[in-house]
């Protein structure tokens, strides 16, 4: 696609889940969508960081957010449940869902890999997407034109030697994403795709990759317009594809 000026008010009126919104681009990605005009639900296992990220929201004068605090890695499906009866509670809708939260887990060959550690990564990155979404289907399903994306990265398009659980997860969440998308496509307006940020400044990168000089990738900020794009309504009627920020759509 040709790169996305999105408009002021592009997300105006409408609630948007961030999880992970604590940091890096998942806090990236909560204020651009404020900054648009979206009321964003913050949420996240610290709560320390996901206020920082609505004091510096309310401080810009942008609609209030809301903060929810979610353990991916411990919560139970009730516990996914409850956080979109809350939504439902506060705001009555949701128009768009963001998967960011992941950890990386190990890198390590598939034979040393240790199990304990895969569960862990599988538990966070990909069953506990399935989870919330299952769980905020019913809401999205009312609004409008409804976004779900998820998070996911080159590894998880083309294996990769030693990326282990986290490579298996991006790879599981694209075909998760195809499916729902097929699965909506008839009867409602609720469109899905995946997101590959691609290399960004993040702590996240720097534990995968020590060695790099964070200076020679983009700043989370610098990579908001796909984010912007796949919430708002001018991606309306996109679904089941897979994206890289700044780079042309890749059909899956």
């Amino acid at each position: 696609m040709p790169p996305y000026n999105a408009p002021p008010d592009v997300l105006a009126g409408r609630v948007i889940l961030v999880t992970g919104a604590g940091a890096g681009i998942g806090r990236a990605a909560a204020m651009a969508f404020a900054d648009h005009g979206a009321t964003v639900v913050l949420l996240g296992n610290r709560r320390a960081a996901l206020e920082r990220v609505y004091d510096d929201i309310e401080a810009r004068g942008r609609p209030r957010p809301a903060i929810l605090e979610l353990d991916l890695a411990k919560a139970a499906p009730d516990k996914h449940l409850g956080a979109a009866r809350v939504i439902e509670q506060e705001f009555g809708r949701l128009d768009g869902l963001l998967h960011n939260a992941a950890v990386l887990g190990a890198l390590a060959p598939v034979e040393l890999y240790d199990p304990a550690v895969w569960n862990a990564v599988l538990t966070v990155n990909l069953t506990a997407p399935f989870l919330l979404t299952r769980a905020c289907l019913p809401l999205l399903k009312r609004a409008a034109d409804a976004s779900v994306v998820f998070t996911t990265a080159d590894v998880g398009r083309r294996g990769r030697a030693y990326w282990g659980a986290y490579g298996a997860a991006c790879f599981a969440l694209e075909g998760l994403a195809q499916i729902l998308a097929d699965e909506l496509a008839a009867n409602t307006r609720v469109r899905v795709n995946t997101l590959d940020p691609g290399p960004v400044r993040t702590d996240f990168r720097a534990q995968a990759y020590p060695g790099e000089d964070p200076r020679a990738h983009p700043a989370p900020e610098e990579i908001m317009s796909t984010y912007l794009y796949l919430m708002g309504p001018d991606s309306r009627g996109i679904s089941g594809q897979a994206f890289t920020a700044g780079r042309d759509r890749e059909s899956n």
